[in-house]
Formats: C-alpha cells, sequence, structure tokens
C-alpha cells in the first residue's frame, strides 16, 4: 500500500466500524490527516467524551488513554503503540507521593495533567500547560505541592507570585534537550524569527522566548501572527505541521533533537491494523480508580471553566 492507499481504507474502516480516532499534535502529518480530533491530550480527552462511537483509538501514549478512559468509562479505550509511554508521567512514585501527602496533610497537590490515572487518584487538582494559571489563580489555596515537571511549575509560580509552590522533581526528558546555547545560535542563524516555547522547558531557557504556550498555542500564535519566520521550540512534529498549515511562512526547529520517541513509536500503520483487524492494548481502569481519579479533574473544570 501507498500512504495514500493506507489513509484511504483507514478512512472507510473507521467509518464501517464506529471507531473514533484521537490524534495528538505531536503525531506526523500521515496520522493527522486521518484523524477524528488533533490536539492536546486533555483536549483530545474531551472530544472522545462528546464523540457519538463507542470505541476510541489514542493515537498518543498512555496516560493519554488513560484520561480518555477516565473521562468517558462506558467506551473501550485502546493505545495505537503498547510500548508509547511518558518518562514524565511516569517518573512519579506514587508511594513516595502518598507520604508527601501524610507530611503536609493541609497542603493541595495540583497535578499536569501528564499524570497517570493512579498519581491524578492522589491530587486535588489537575491543569494544562494552557490553563495551568486560570485554574491555581482560582482554586481557594495560596500554597500548592506540584507535579510532576518543576519548569512548567516555575513558569506558574512566576506568574501567581501571590502563592508558593513545592515543586518536585521531574520533567519532559524530551524539552530539556534545549539548551541557551540552542537559543543563542537560532538567534544568530534565524535574527528575524520569533522562537515560540513550550512552559516545559528549563526556566532559563525559557525566559530568553519570544512566546511562552502549549502546543495548540504555539500552532494558533504562528498562524495569527503577520510574522514570517519562527523557531519552534517543542516537539519537532510541530514545525512539520506548521509547513503544511502556513506555507508561505518559514519554520525551523531549535534543536533537531527536540523529538519525543515514545510518540514516534505510533505509525501509520499501527492505526491500520488496529481497525483492519481489532487487535491492540485495551485501557481498562478499575472503577474506584476511575472515581478517584476523575476527581481532581472535575475540579480543573470547574475552576478553569
Amino acid at each position: 500500500m501507498t500512504t495514500r492507499e493506507m489513509q484511504d481504507e483507514i478512512l472507510r474502516l473507521k467509518q464501517e466500524k464506529s471507531v473514533c480516532v484521537l490524534v495528538h499534535a505531536y503525531q506526523d502529518e500521515d496520522i493527522w490527516e486521518i484523524a477524528d480530533y488533533v490536539g492536546d491530550s486533555f483536549g483530545l480527552s474531551q472530544q472522545a467524551a462528546a464523540a457519538k462511537e463507542d470505541t476510541v483509538l489514542m493515537c498518543g501514549v498512555r496516560f493519554m488513554a488513560e484520561t480518555v478512559k477516565i473521562l468517558a468509562p462506558q467506551k473501550r479505550v485502546f493505545l495505537s503503540h503498547p510500548q508509547a509511554g511518558c518518562p514524565m508521567a511516569d517518573a512519579v512514585d506514587e508511594d513516595i507521593l502518598a507520604q508527601v501527602k501524610a507530611d503536609t496533610p493541609d497542603v493541595p497537590v495540583a497535578a499536569y495533567v501528564n499524570t497517570t490515572a493512579a498519581v491524578k487518584a492522589l491530587c486535588d487538582v489537575c491543569v494544562t500547560s494552557s490553563s495551568a494559571v486560570k485554574i491555581l489563580r482560582a482554586y481557594p489555596a495560596d500554597r500548592f505541592i506540584f507535579l510532576p515537571d518543576p519548569n512548567l511549575g516555575a513558569y506558574i509560580q512566576s506568574q501567581l507570585p501571590e502563592k508558593s509552590f513545592e515543586l518536585l522533581p521531574g520533567g519532559c526528558p524530551t524539552h530539556l534537550r534545549l539548551t541557551e546555547r540552542d537559543i543563542a545560535a537560532a538567534r544568530e542563524a534565524h535574527p528575524d524569527a520569533l522562537i515560540l516555547m513550550h512552559p516545559e522547558c528549563h526556566p532559563r531557557v525559557a525566559k530568553k522566548a519570544d512566546y511562552l504556550g502549549s502546543t495548540t498555542q504555539i500552532l494558533s500564535y504562528a498562524e495569527k501572527s503577520d510574522k514570517k519566520e519562527f523557531v519552534i521550540a517543542t516537539e519537532n512534529s510541530i514545525v512539520e505541521h506548521l509547513k503544511f498549515r502556513c506555507p508561505d511562512k518559514k519554520f525551523y526547529p531549535l534543536s533537531r533533537d527536540c523529538v519525543c520517541h515514545n510518540m514516534r513509536l505510533t505509525t501509520l500503520p499501527d492505526v491500520y491494523r488496529f481497525l483492519a483487524t481489532g487487535e491492540g492494548e485495551e485501557i481498562l481502569l478499575a472503577p474506584d480508580l476511575i472515581e478517584k481519579a476523575r476527581r481532581p479533574i472535575d475540579a480543573m473544570l470547574r475552576y478553569g471553566g
């Protein structure tokens, strides 16, 4: 099969079998083109909950598929590649978090939505990179334990100086590859370009960006801007997508090494194989875990609007 033939067959099969295909923004363009919805992790989960289909395929990583199951427990949810995990989400030890909570029982735990279901079940409120400041500004507390990304936490702290945050160790290894040296090289190579960066980058690097935002915010900013050149400081697939969306503009990766290898595990043939054979890893969560993990998500929606 050619790429186009495989895409056409995927479109036919998902219609025939009533499957909703969710695609995270860090997937390749050939997978974007067969998606029902493309977006960030939480936005995809909301789309899945509202979709008419009873079967959902998540082309992303495991915590995203878990979040879909939490929001839509009545649906069958599958992960496109069984080894697609998230090092940042997987680095949080539930036992250590339970001990931290026991030592500071009056301090709410705020969790980036990029966490496992088991960790969410121990937290008080979830946030996304685009909504974190709004949610934690509205949340009725002056002190938080924040996990699993201290870089995003440092950004939130800079926007909410009236509140305090205990930042647990962790972070995204993909974004942590970006350095101040990369910024200096980009400024020299592309002096007219704006640098658009994800707040998961280290604070020393992030402060040198022209714009900080979530993946979807970066896409939107570049599309709407009247500027013509941009350096993209997040997963390099976004450079590819922006070249398709805005062929009249120029886009450069901040570093050729800013690649999420877990996201890249999913391929178009993986999607085809699932739809053609029905074989795949189904995400199964215990009802009590779903109930507990749903509470911080509900708090996020309550305070974030």
